[in-house]
């Protein structure tokens, strides 16, 4: 048993390495794009986290519980945060209306 464990915690080690040198590399311009993909992704795997909730056996102990919901709520925080960042950055590139007195001043000059 703790010879699997010891495996998933330096497999999750290595992932956030690999993770961390993958994004560090990316430019500015393509974050945009990678977070809606990211997001997508991370959709995903909310639904895989809460089929892996309905499916814990009865016997499952209470610690096992807890980290599986709070995974499931830094999940569901990634992927809202992720869609509000987005909205916000691409809310950038939307032209603004011109107010109606400045289109009226620009025609009586």
């Amino acid at each position: 048993m703790y010879t699997a464990l010891l495996a998933n915690i330096a497999i999750l080690v290595l992932a956030g390495f690999v993770g961390f040198a993958v994004i560090s590399k990316v430019p500015n311009t393509l974050h945009t794009p990678l977070m809606s993909g990211t997001n997508a992704i991370h959709g995903i795997v909310v639904l895989g986290a809460l089929i892996v909730l309905g499916r814990l056996p009865e016997d499952a102990s209470w610690g096992v519980r807890i980290i599986a919901f709070v995974a499931l709520i830094f999940g569901t925080l990634n992927v809202v945060g992720g869609f509000l960042v987005t909205d916000r950055m691409l809310s950038m590139f939307k032209s603004k209306p011109v107010p109606a007195k400045a289109v009226e001043k620009g025609a009586d000059s």
